[in-house]
């Protein structure tokens, strides 16, 4: 971000978006990806559970080093407390309540799973095209330097997390899971706290719903291109281990 310079409404953006937990399809695409489903899942949770405490602390502490956007924060005040608070209603509260009801209803959780999951892919969809239609004036002022930061960030996200993957030593499926938990970010609960927190900042606003549609395209492409190739085996040293 130092190197590139963006606008400030723009740079709080990608922080906002950086701060959100794995999206709600990274599951879907690791499977795609014929990557470690149940790691995937697992991260999911995790960076769910953790972003209820780091995604506020990250957009305070992040977005108070990039020295233009602090006139932004410091104009909408913004409150870590109160968006903890936005966060656990948003986030912890589904969670858990999503845990309950497939521990005591396992039968209803299996039958709803797919329904659900395309409701809320559906919502998500609806949502991010109203934030597009909202601000596409901005968009279409902005479309070079708006997609451009998208496309690196995202990038950049999939490309450390399958490095960290393969520095650390992880097979193969492992990395991939790695990798796609650490580009599909959950930009409708962006959007949501752009919304309700900086008044529907244009830039802002833009880079998340803009996210929302391309880390779909990037994280299916990359999806369809690992799964006509087979993982690469764990070498036989490794397993031994």
């Amino acid at each position: 971000m130092l190197l590139l310079q963006p606008r400030p409404s723009i740079a709080l953006g990608m922080i906002l978006v950086a701060s959100c937990p794995a999206g709600n399809i990274s599951n879907f695409l690791t499977h795609f990806a014929r990557g470690n489903t149940a790691l995937s899942v697992s991260i999911s949770t995790a960076s769910t559970l953790a972003a209820i405490f780091m995604t506020p602390v990250n957009i305070a502490f992040w977005g108070g080093l990039y020295a233009p956007a602090q006139p932004i924060l410091r104009q909408v005040a913004v409150n870590p407390l109160e968006m903890f608070v936005h966060v656990f209603l948003l986030l912890g509260l589904p969670l858990a309540a999503g845990l309950l009801v497939s521990r005591r209803w396992p039968n209803f959780t299996a039958l709803a799973r797919n329904p659900m999951k395309y409701l809320s892919l559906g919502f998500f969809a609806i949502f991010v095209l109203l934030a597009l239609g909202a601000n596409w004036q901005y968009f279409v002022s902005y479309v070079g330097m708006v997609v451009g930061v998208v496309f690196l960030h995202n990038a950049s996200a999939l490309a450390t997390g399958y490095g960290l993957g393969f520095f650390a030593g992880l097979p193969e499926q492992d990395r991939r899971a790695v990798s796609i938990e650490c580009g599909i970010q959950n930009s409708g609960l962006g959007l949501i706290l752009i919304f309700n927190f900086f008044d529907g900042l244009g830039g802002m606003a833009v880079v998340a719903a803009w996210w929302g549609i391309w880390h779909i395209v990037a994280g299916l492409s990359l999806a369809a291109f690992w799964s006509r190739r087979t993982p690469f085996p764990q070498p036989l040293s490794a397993e031994m281990k």
